[in-house]
């Protein structure tokens, strides 16, 4: 005899616990569920490019939305003061040079003949003064002249005796040269020049400025003729590795993020996503209530995350510009 077998029904209650927990595992899942995609946008660290002497400016080599190769001409300012302190400074060291090479070679051969030509005649002369005075000693020993006489011729052959010792003097120094301390007082003049010079070098080299990167030149202040304030921007530039994406991920994602990550970057108009990679991940949380953190509040948190393209692939982005970035 075969008998039926047939299922139990379940008890009253069983059937609506059974919905309501498949629908608690459901919302479980989906609450474990994580999304990769964050909003965010590009922001540009922009260099600004100055001088810092005012004048007014002369040329203006670039133009808004021009990329420039590292070392381009950008402006230059009128510097005619600067030239001529320039010319100044330069003239200034030539003679202190020309100073100091003259004390190292003493006196020049035209004045050490002068001074041999006053040599020789005071030595004529003060042979003539010893033999006056050897002619009066001997009129004197025979009454001839009186004692006054005699000390006269005695006194300007004294006289004239110095005088040559005095000439003979005069050429042995004029061979020489200047003293170490007015050698060594000249060279510091000379350096004190040519310092002058370096700076004034600098000065002028300033009134013309170039770009020191690479980059796009993002605006330009100042038109042609225009006074430009001293170390105000005549060029603000956009090197390609100042161009990075601000994007905030939540408090259930920051965890997972370190820096020199790999993430993507899509834009409106971009033919295909840009690859960049984080930089900075903040270490507190922003937008955040003034209350002890719960599970709702805590799906409020939102962490700062910064990330740079490549230097090729900045320039497909522009400041300001929204952003999605996501993980590959």
């Amino acid at each position: 005899m075969k008998y039926a077998h047939h299922k139990r029904p379940l008890p009253p209650l069983a059937a609506p616990f059974a919905a309501v927990l498949g629908a608690a595992l459901l919302v479980a899942g989906c609450g474990n569920q994580r999304t990769d995609t964050w909003q965010g946008y590009v922001e540009g660290e922009f260099v600004s490019v100055a001088s810092p002497f005012a004048g007014r400016l002369d040329t203006l080599s670039v133009q808004r939305g021009q990329q420039v190769s590292q070392g381009a001409a950008l402006f230059a300012l009128e510097s005619d003061d600067e030239r001529a302190a320039r010319q100044q400074a330069e003239d200034q060291l030539r003679a202190a040079e020309a100073q100091l090479q003259d004390m190292k070679t003493g006196k020049r051969p035209v004045e050490v003949d002068v001074s041999r030509a006053q040599l020789a005649q005071a030595q004529a002369q003060a042979q003539r003064s010893a033999a006056a005075l050897r002619r009066d000693e001997r009129q004197y020993e025979i009454g001839g002249i009186a004692q006054a006489q005699l000390d006269e011729s005695r006194a300007q052959a004294r006289s004239d005796a110095a005088r040559v010792r005095e000439l003979q003097r005069d050429i042995d120094v004029a061979r020489l040269p200047g003293r170490d301390a007015q050698q060594a007082a000249q060279a510091a003049q000379v350096a004190a020049a040519r310092a002058a010079l370096a700076q004034a070098d600098w000065k002028l080299s300033r009134k013309t400025v170039a770009a020191t990167q690479a980059g796009l030149v993002y605006d330009t202040p100042y038109r042609l003729g225009e006074w430009v304030p001293a170390g105000s921007p005549v060029v603000r530039m956009l090197p390609p590795g100042n161009v990075k994406v601000r994007f905030y991920v939540p408090e259930t994602v920051v965890g997972a993020l370190r820096n020199g990550q790999a993430v993507q970057v899509r834009c409106d108009g971009c033919a295909a996503p840009v690859a960049a990679s984080i930089t900075y991940v903040a270490n507190e949380a922003e937008y955040t209530p003034p209350v002890i953190y719960s599970n709702e509040t805590r799906r409020k948190l939102v962490f700062l995350v910064e990330a740079r393209p490549s230097a090729a692939d900045a320039p497909k982005l522009r400041p300001g510009q929204p952003v999605e970035v996501v993980r590959p």
